[in-house]
């Protein structure tokens, strides 16, 4: 149990979605540092969201077809705008203006707008966790750790950005087109998925 609960983790938590390509795109334009803001925001997100659907799948369950439809359209909408604004951006923007989206409460709402998030937390709870735990102490405990892994996957993107910000600058439009058109990919796979 353990062995599958913790690969299904990270192969959720370490590929692509909004939250490691905003941050990988944060990173490159505000740097590592302004960028953690955003990531410990999208982890604090994660851990209430996981949290949540600890306590609530049955209920979630129950309403996942509306839930899923709902979420798909706002979280499918909201990362179109998402690729928008970076397909379109000329110039990197202004600390001003990159602290409206980078910053410790976009990061931590955006899980509640991820489809993604929410659906990876409804079914990891109820596969892995309800099925096994089901004392208060237990459920907070797994909800920190894989928080703890979604941050650790956001962070790791976080710092490709940082890390290859040189040759990501020379190419500054490519890769904002390139990270634009992966949120586009997102929001479809999301909406019509």
């Amino acid at each position: 149990m353990f062995v599958s609960l913790f690969l299904y983790a990270f192969v959720a938590s370490f590929t692509p979605g909004p939250n490691n390509i905003m941050a990988m795109t944060f990173a490159n334009q505000f740097g590592l540092k302004k960028t953690m803001k955003f990531c410990l925001g999208v982890g604090t997100g994660f851990f209430i969201i996981i949290l949540l659907c600890s306590y609530f799948n049955l209920l979630l369950n129950n309403l996942l077809p509306q839930i899923k439809s709902i979420m798909a359209v706002i979280g499918g909408v909201y990362m179109l705008y998402l690729a928008v604004k970076m397909i379109t951006s000329k110039q990197p923007e202004s600390d001003a203006a990159g602290d409206k989206h980078n910053s410790f409460i976009a990061g931590m709402l955006l899980q509640f707008i991820n489809p993604k998030g929410i659906l990876y937390g409804i079914t990891v709870t109820s596969t892995f966790i309800l099925t096994y735990h089901s004392s208060s102490f237990r459920l907070l405990s797994y909800s920190l750790v894989l928080a703890f892994i979604g941050y650790m996957g956001t962070f790791c993107w976080c710092l490709c950005g940082s890390l290859f910000k040189k040759m990501i600058s020379k190419y500054k439009s490519q890769f904002n087109v390139l990270m634009g058109l992966l949120l586009v990919y997102c929001a479809v796979s999301i909406v019509l998925g």
